[in-house]
């Protein structure tokens, strides 16, 4: 059996890890725990802040490839299988060591740096205190960028599975990028799915999501929240079955819960396994490594939704968004392969 091939688009975000304290957040203005969204220039500022805070002799800033479907390829290539990553970075500093990160974790970064007079790379500031509290300053820059044209047909040949990131469905050019990339991934004779991502970007594009749940979308990943919102109800059963009448494959993952999995009639759960969470970061991104590595490989559904769950709960019992143990081998300990 040939290698299953999975490629993912989504928003090229580098994480920028410092450790601080609690004063230090109070003199940058940072609200502690939080995810907010930054300027250029407040982003430039931090990042001179980190670079000040470690000086001569002292640890520099970790500097770890992320956005939400890059993570997911990161986990899905640590699982054996070939992945690349559509995403756009600036010929800088950064977007640089984005791509050669990328591609020496296994994962191959399709698009090349920009060069020119374009906006920087995406990246998140992410100041952590000796709490473990992670306090995310995120600029979007170029990676919100990518369209249409950033999609090549050739990449797809061979493509079994195309994820896509929510996220990105922000700007128009997003939505023709996916459009896009469906259409190719399904000439080569591959299935699209996507992850909602947000509650809140569902509530902002609900009709062209919907559009393509029920269009060229062949499985799709959603929280409570997320299904939720898409179909305006606070009925999880309501939402669902309007979710199934429109889409092939559903997956509802519930916080703690087991996982509901839906395939063509067919209705599973996925056990979670309960550890204590050190760093929630990751875990949705790895839930869905383990699910798609299932897929890709013809797993049952149920195994399926089960290596999701075990891959989500590894991440969760470590800082950071990617694994940091042998997966597979925790799928065999279960008997999963």
């Amino acid at each position: 059996m040939t290698t299953p091939y999975v490629i993912g688009i989504g928003n090229a975000v580098m994480d920028v890890i410092s450790p601080t304290d609690d004063d230090r957040l109070q003199a940058l203005g940072i609200e502690k725990g939080i995810m907010q969204l930054i300027e250029r220039e407040r982003s430039e500022y931090l990042m001179a802040a980190q670079a000040d805070d470690h000086g001569p002799g002292q640890a520099e800033a970790r500097l770890v490839p992320g956005g939400s479907v890059a993570n997911t390829l990161a986990g899905i290539g640590a699982m054996g299988l070939r992945t690349a990553f559509i995403g756009r970075v600036a010929d800088d500093s950064l977007g640089r060591t984005y791509a050669d990160k990328t591609e020496a974790a296994g994962t191959r970064f399709v698009n090349p740096p920009v060069k020119g007079d374009v906006l920087p790379t995406s990246r998140s500031i992410i100041l952590v205190t000796p709490d473990g509290e992670r306090s995310m300053n995120t600029y979007l820059g170029i990676s919100t960028e990518l369209g249409p044209e950033h999609v090549a047909p050739e990449v797809f040949e061979g493509a079994g599975w195309l994820f896509l990131e929510g996220y990105l469905f922000d700007k128009p050019k997003g939505k023709e990028a996916f459009l896009k990339a469906a259409k190719c991934c399904h000439e080569a004779g591959g299935l699209a799915g996507i992850a909602l991502s947000d509650p809140f970007c569902v509530d902002r594009h609900r009709e062209d999501f919907r559009r393509l749940v029920a269009g060229p979308m062949d499985y799709v990943i959603g929280n409570v929240h997320e299904w939720t919102s898409l179909y305006q109800t606070e009925d999880l059963e309501v939402a669902l079955a309007q979710a199934v009448a429109d889409c092939g494959t559903v997956i509802c993952t519930r916080s703690g819960e087991d996982a509901i999995l839906i395939r063509d009639g067919e209705r599973v759960l996925a056990p979670v396994h309960k550890v204590v969470p050190v760093d929630a970061t990751g875990a949705g991104d790895q839930f869905a490594a383990g699910l798609i590595h299932g897929l890709a490989t013809g797993a049952p559904l149920e195994i399926a939704g089960r290596m999701g769950c075990i891959a989500a709960a590894e991440v969760i019992g470590h800082v950071g968004p990617r694994p940091e143990r042998d997966i597979l081998a925790d799928f065999r300990a279960e008997g999963l392969i």
